[in-house]
């Protein structure tokens, strides 16, 4: 175990444990610094694998603890048994390692361990903090409509009335509206045994003493009241986290000339399509996809994440005279800075995969959105976006060109676009109500400081 940076400091102390992917670990981090703007000192605890960069904040003490994860699994890309082995491998070197901050505590007069708040995929966290009698928190980084959507799967699977594989019905799920059968977050991934398992393992309140939430009222008022109707603690959506605490950092390197880029087109104009730090697109559709943009003349910029898509492929499309076809009109980068990008005045829409932060950031900056959900619980967001607020259009089938070039008119030129833009608009600017002073997320934020401080 190695021990980064440490601080001292008289204030009570959170421990903060973060799954290690970059849509984990930055809503953790959001929120260390929000706690830390509020008086407590941070310690991160993470793993090897995907540590964070400590030197982006300098504020908070980083401990590294083995992970024991091997070379295989990790390029596997399967993320349940991942999850599983990481739980199963950090249990012990964490105990470890509160063992000797709890003593170290005590004989050097640190300031004391008030909580350790942990990602709901990091439940091990729970049984440690119990044994060294610490009470510990929940952060949950996905939608609350998410979570009554994954609990309804094993409701549903209970009754027999879904399969092992999900639904491909169009029929709305009773009691989730606007939710189908199609839409519901389905693993493709492993067994139905291992994803069953997972849900019951994160949705496990155990012994914490509260569930903090990366999303607020205003986007999910009722799934938040049902949600603590069923919850035996205190829930606290607090979000978007991002807003509050604006300073995160990327664990891939960010390319800033797309910016210099967008300063020169016109206000609205750009489309820009990333698919997030995780979902690739398919081979068949990454033609489709390219031809679909160039063939709407409307400026994009594009973010092509090294892996993400098939190199044989791409380079087939250079050779059939994309890039060429598309001049000036496009710009590609491997990895932007996206909350900056969505800011920018020439940003008129975001094609995304709906992975729940990026929904968050284009939600906060009153971008309207082109849905096209990889897995998981994108499918839920992106239902969310274009049937509930309503500032969005779904993407449901194969990309075709066609189908592509028409859908960023819609979104980018038609009168149907602009609707969407304006009701966006007005979301964002709920959202920085509800962020501030009297707002239902700064009265929560000031709710769970006080009973972090009870503790």
């Amino acid at each position: 175990m190695e021990m980064e940076k440490e601080h001292r400091s008289s204030h009570p102390r959170l421990v903060l444990v973060a799954l290690p992917f970059q849509g984990h670990i930055n809503p953790m981090l959001q929120l260390g610094s929000i706690l830390h703007s509020k008086g407590f000192s941070i310690t991160v605890l993470h793993t090897a694998f995907n540590s964070p960069i400590p030197s982006n904040y300098p504020e908070f003490g980083f401990v590294s603890i083995p992970d024991n994860l091997s070379e295989q699994l990790i390029s596997a890309d399967d993320l349940l048994p991942f999850i599983s082995l990481l739980n199963l491998n950090c249990g012990v070197p964490f105990q470890e390692c509160l063992a000797k901050m709890v003593q170290k505590q005590e004989v050097e007069n640190e300031p004391s361990i008030a909580c350790i708040v942990y990602d709901e995929c990091m439940y091990f966290c729970d049984a440690v903090a119990k044994y060294v009698k610490l009470p510990s928190i929940v952060l949950r980084t996905t939608s609350a409509s998410t979570y009554l959507s994954r609990n309804a799967i094993l409701q549903l699977k209970a009754e027999g009335v879904l399969t092992s594989q999900g639904s491909t019905s169009q029929d709305l799920v009773p009691g989730l509206h606007p939710l189908r059968f199609k839409d519901l977050p389905v693993s493709k991934i492993g067994t139905p045994e291992i994803f069953l398992q997972f849900i019951t393992n994160i949705y496990k309140t155990r012994t914490s003493s509260a569930i903090i939430w990366n999303t607020n009222d205003v986007l999910e008022q009722p799934s938040l009241q049902e949600i603590q109707k069923q919850c035996q603690v205190g829930i606290f959506p607090v979000g978007p986290l991002h807003e509050v605490a604006p300073a995160s950092s990327s664990l891939i390197k960010e390319d800033n000339s797309c910016i210099t880029w967008l300063e020169k087109q016109k206000q609205n104009t750009v489309l820009y399509v990333s698919l997030g730090s995780v979902a690739s697109v398919d081979k068949k559709e990454l033609g489709e996809m390219a031809w679909g943009l160039a063939n709407s003349k409307q400026p994009f910029l594009w973010v092509i994440r090294p892996g993400s898509v098939d190199d044989q492929e791409w380079k087939k499309l250079s050779t059939e005279g994309f890039v060429e076809a598309v001049g000036e009109n496009g710009c590609i980068v491997k990895w932007a800075p996206q909350k900056e990008v969505l800011a920018h005045g020439a940003v008129g829409g975001f094609w995304t995969h709906c992975g729940w932060n990026s929904t968050l950031e284009s939600i906060s900056k009153g971008v309207p959105m082109i849905c096209k959900p990889c897995f998981g619980d994108q499918r839920v967001n992106a239902r969310h976006v274009s049937q509930v607020w309503r500032i969005g259009i779904q993407l449901e089938n194969m990309c075709e060109r066609g189908e592509v070039e028409r859908a960023i008119k819609r979104l980018m030129v038609d009168k149907e676009g602009k609707e969407m833009r304006q009701r966006a608009k007005n979301l964002k600017e709920r959202i920085q109500l509800d962020i501030r002073e009297g707002g239902s997320s700064y009265n929560y934020l000031n709710k769970l400081i006080e009973l972090i401080m009870s503790f």
